[in-house]
């Protein structure tokens, strides 16, 4: 008996193909799906990192502490004639917003959202960083650098991402 070639595939050949097509693009959907939903991670890190560093910066360019005189000697020092103590307490002193804050330690628990995170930036930044939370704190640390505890501020901003991740950047401040 002479048998027949086959010219195509059958029926059943054709539906097992598709399900293990289905399978395989399943699979592969499923293993890219969160690398897309974390593929913003980078943009968010550095538009934290520039906001954080911007304010670091502008906190560093402060004096030291309000009763550091503006001639060049620092508080707490001693001589003729006498320079004011530091002072002891952290926060703002009298300003009304920290625009007018005019030394690090003015900065100590200051607290940003929303549109308050760029209002000294350009207004067209507003919807970048519309969704970022900024938080500062200022403590007395000088002993972490040998040096006495009142001679150094460490000056922590902590950003917040509009995914709830917490980016900090530490500087220090010396008395000098």
């Amino acid at each position: 008996m002479l048998r027949r070639q086959q010219a195509g595939v059958t029926l059943l050949e054709l539906v097992v193909g598709m399900v293990v097509l289905g399978i395989a693009i399943t699979l592969i959907s499923a293993s890219l799906l969160p690398l897309a939903v974390r593929s913003t991670d980078p943009w968010h890190q550095v538009r934290a990192a520039e906001l954080g560093q911007s304010l670091l910066n502008s906190i560093l360019a402060r004096r030291f502490d309000q009763q550091s005189p503006l001639s060049g000697r620092r508080c707490d020092d001693t001589g003729t004639p006498p320079v004011p103590a530091c002072s002891s307490t952290l926060g703002p002193d009298s300003e009304p917003s920290w625009h007018d804050y005019n030394d690090v330690d003015d900065f100590n628990g200051l607290s940003l959202s929303g549109a308050q995170v760029v209002d000294n930036l350009d207004p067209s930044l507003a919807d970048i960083y519309n969704q970022y939370r900024v938080q500062v704190t200022v403590v007395y640390d000088g002993a972490a650098l040998g040096l006495d505890n009142r001679q150094a501020k460490r000056i922590n901003v902590a950003v917040t991402t509009p995914e709830g991740n917490d980016i900090v950047f530490s500087a220090y401040r010396g008395n000098w």
